[in-house]
């Protein structure tokens, strides 16, 4: 599968989203005709910049001769002049300037495809229904200022022309740093982040660094909303190609730079086309816990709820915690999808008050089953096999305890035999 992972850790912006799908080779030509067509007094602009050291593409929005500038910038310049104008890339309650329904007519009537025009519309819609709950208004009352309509309309259809022409199956993307302290905006001197910006990014993961600044803009936030089906670390990829978008700013700190990274995932199972007769592989999740409050009955029940639930695996460590204390490190392993809802049960049958997370490679065996009959019934073998040579072979654990409690026999009485005749079987 062709995937394309934004790497946020600079936070996300408009324009920085397609100076990273320019960089990543995304046609800047075809840009540029969709931004003339749209015939809204915008043109797009291209420069090669560094940002601490990293080359990454910048593109401005030019409208009506005027670039946008960073949120700061603009309120600052708009306060010298003593006008009452709206922030560039954020949409608020005025009585001027671009409804949504307006907005989304541009959209619908722009030369783009049909998938673009419904990507567009999304991130719009998104933007303005933001906006409308943070200020309890009908999301129609929502007006976009007239330059900062312009500049968002340039980032939101570009935005989706050049997701679609990257060619990708997915978009995933990791927890966004949203920067921190205050930004003067719109509506007074706010945190970061911005009232819509959050509600934008609700069941996000976000985190503030140590740079306090603005790093996630509205329009950034209601882009990677609609575009991103997942967020996390990076995954296990192949990468074609890597792009550098860069922001406004050219901080002393940190490369403002959102990095686009695409190429092809590797899938659970997948075979690793790059290692000659290496086992397959598959991205997992790994969770911890330490616990040392805990009864013994408790873990061994959370343990078995773990593993009815879809955990790969689950096992304890005894380890010494601080102050001499004696305690049980918890180890789940699970599929990156489960993650979430298996985290969730440590959370509600122990005591611990933080799981840790990680994501690590797990190469496997390819795996089948073949079934024996014993006089005391079937039993499964399982068998790990590589180069079709098979490896590991064990009779299916389930299987042989149910036999021993109705036959009241020994458990390795009935896992011996099962593995005799499987070994009789294929010995001939």
């Amino acid at each position: 599968m062709r995937i394309a992972y934004l790497d946020c850790f600079s936070g996300i912006s408009g324009d920085m989203f397609l100076g990273a799908l320019v960089d990543a080779g995304v046609p800047f030509e075809l840009l540029q005709r969709t931004v003339r067509a749209l015939n809204i007094g915008a043109v797009l602009e291209r420069t090669r910049v560094e940002r601490k050291g990293i080359s990454a593409t910048k593109i401005d929005v030019v409208v009506n001769g005027k670039k946008d500038l960073p949120r700061e910038e603009f309120w600052e310049e708009q306060q010298a002049l003593n006008q009452d104008l709206d922030h560039h890339d954020t949409p608020h309650a005025l009585t001027h300037g671009r409804h949504l329904s307006e907005i989304l007519k541009i959209i619908a009537a722009a030369p783009i495809s049909d998938g673009a025009k419904r990507t567009a519309s999304a991130i719009f819609a998104a933007l303005g229904e933001a906006e409308a709950k943070v200020h309890n208004v009908n999301v129609e009352k929502v007006h976009f200022h007239e330059v900062g309509a312009a500049d968002a309309i340039v980032d939101i259809i570009c935005a989706a022309v050049g997701a679609e022409q990257l060619g990708v199956d997915r978009i995933l993307a990791s927890p966004l740093n949203v920067g921190g302290g205050t930004v003067n905006c719109a509506h007074g001197v706010m945190p970061v982040p911005a009232p819509a910006t959050l509600e934008l990014l609700t069941g996000i993961p976000v985190y503030s660094g140590a740079v306090q600044k603005e790093l996630v803009t509205p329009t950034g936030a209601a882009i990677v909303r609609v575009l991103s089906s997942e967020f996390g670390p990076l995954p296990i990829m192949t990468t074609e190609t890597v792009g550098y978008g860069a922001g406004a700013r050219n901080s002393p700190q940190h490369p403002n730079v959102l990095r686009l990274v695409v190429g092809e995932s590797v899938e659970a199972g997948q075979a690793d086309a790059g290692a000659q007769g290496d086992p397959a592989l598959e991205e997992i999740a790994v969770l911890e816990a330490n616990l040392d409050d805990l009864s013994p009955q408790v873990i061994g029940y959370t343990a078995e709820r773990l593993l009815a639930t879809g955990a790969l695996d689950v096992f304890t460590t005894t380890v010494h915690m601080k102050k001499g204390r004696p305690g049980i490190l918890l180890t789940v392993l699970t599929t990156p999808q489960d993650e979430a809802r298996l985290r969730g049960i440590l959370f509600e049958e122990t005591s611990t008050l933080g799981v840790r997370s990680r994501r690590e490679i797990r190469y496997i065996l390819a795996r089948r089953h073949v079934a024996v009959n014993t006089q005391w019934g079937e039993v499964r073998i399982k068998i790990g096999s590589l180069h079709d040579v098979d490896l590991n072979v064990a009779p299916e654990y389930e299987d042989c305890r149910r036999i021993a409690r109705e036959r009241n026999l020994p458990l390795k009485t009935v896992m011996q035999e099962a593995l005799r005749l499987y070994l009789d079987k294929k010995n001939g």
